[in-house]
């Protein structure tokens, strides 16, 4: 019996609704690239959507908020692609690989985002600082069950805790980011594939040592040799 709940119909109300916010999501986003986060106000974004002032703060608390909407979309997508990795038995590198593509649709759109959810962790008085680092745990918790499932696998190294490499991993996309963002061009697919790429050379599984070989040097050797 399926665990699935059965689909239920759509009002027109909730399609309006969430019509209404998609409207002000995208308007505040191009509005964000166009004039600057700072130099844009909840007004200039209504404006933009063709909605009332007041009418943005039933979806959005501030225009902070906005950006908090963007990291949830971008998880939303990331926990979609991950149940499909589980469902399909796609192997973690390939879908490791995948994630480039996935992921950097939105930053590519728009590049200023990018520039300001990285401004965002970093201002102490931002006002969804903590929520944003809530909701990288939540994705930092993905990638941790990621590479435990490679590890039981036996696709990832499994010398490591799953933790500590799912920091990594996160670590290496945001360092690609930031350094991108310096250019906002056309390069970050390429970015990401060829970070992946590099990092996927320390995440392969490990070649076990021989019974007898304890030490260093015989470690060294025995890969030499093998």
């Amino acid at each position: 019996m399926s665990s699935m709940a059965p689909c239920v119909p759509v009002s027109r109300r909730e399609r309006n609704s969430a019509e209404r916010r998609e409207r002000l999501f995208r308007s505040a986003l191009e509005l964000f690239a166009r004039k600057g986060f700072a130099e844009t106000t909840v007004e200039d974004i209504t404006n933009a959507a063709d909605l009332g002032k007041g009418t943005f703060f039933n979806y959005f608390p501030s225009k902070e908020h906005i950006l908090l909407a963007f990291g949830e979309m971008q998880l939303g997508k990331l926990q979609v692609a991950f149940e499909e990795m589980r469902s399909q038995n796609v192997p973690v590198p390939v879908f490791m690989r995948s994630l480039g593509a996935r992921m950097t649709q939105e930053p590519i759109r728009n590049p200023a985002i990018i520039r300001i959810l990285l401004q965002a962790f970093l201002t102490d008085d931002s006002k969804v600082r903590q929520p944003m680092l809530e909701l990288q745990n939540r994705v930092i918790a993905i990638h941790t069950e990621m590479i435990r499932i490679g590890q039981q696998r036996g696709e990832v190294r499994n010398d490591l805790p799953p933790e500590v490499i799912a920091h990594v991993f996160r670590q290496t996309i945001f360092g690609t980011l930031l350094i991108w963002t310096l250019h906002s061009d056309s390069t970050l697919l390429s970015r990401m594939e060829n970070a992946f790429e590099v990092l996927w050379t320390g995440l392969a599984p490990r070649p076990t040592l021989p019974p007898d070989s304890h030490s260093g040097t015989a470690w060294l050797e025995w890969g030499l040799l093998s």
